[in-house]
């Protein structure tokens, strides 16, 4: 089974779900954003995710790619240490986790791109890393 995602993660990510952290860690940018700015499409469709995180678990553990970078990793490392380019030095991508690191996420504007596409980048890194 590929199994690229936590469900635990994702209840962890649920109690601050208002911010959307569930829904980009399941590889659903735009309506985590939704949520983001809505707390939770006003706390609605924040109860609703309790029920459909199982469902969005199978959906990210079907379309992402297992490997030698770990989903939940990266996404603990970004959410926490994002801005110091943690994650990307985790990932092998030492200039740019550099370049995170003195520019605290590139200004914050890379952190927030690495929220809508890291689920994408770990993808791409472990096809790469599969293929060497």
């Amino acid at each position: 089974m590929n199994d690229t995602h936590s469900t635990t993660i994702g209840y962890i990510l649920w109690i601050f779900g208002f911010t959307g952290a569930h829904r980009f860690y399941y590889g659903k940018p735009v309506t985590g954003t939704i949520w983001f700015f809505t707390a939770g499409l006003f706390l609605i469709g924040w109860i609703v995710d309790l029920f459909l995180i199982p469902s969005m678990d199978s959906e990210a553990d079907a379309k992402y790619t297992k490997g030698e970078i770990d989903y939940n990793i990266s996404w603990i490392l970004l959410s926490f240490l994002g801005v110091f380019g943690v994650h990307r030095f985790y990932m092998r991508k030492y200039i740019t986790g550099i370049l995170y690191l003195l520019t605290g996420g590139l200004f914050l504007i890379g952190y927030l791109y690495d929220l809508w596409t890291l689920n994408e980048q770990i993808t791409i890194q472990n096809k790469r890393l599969t293929a060497e």
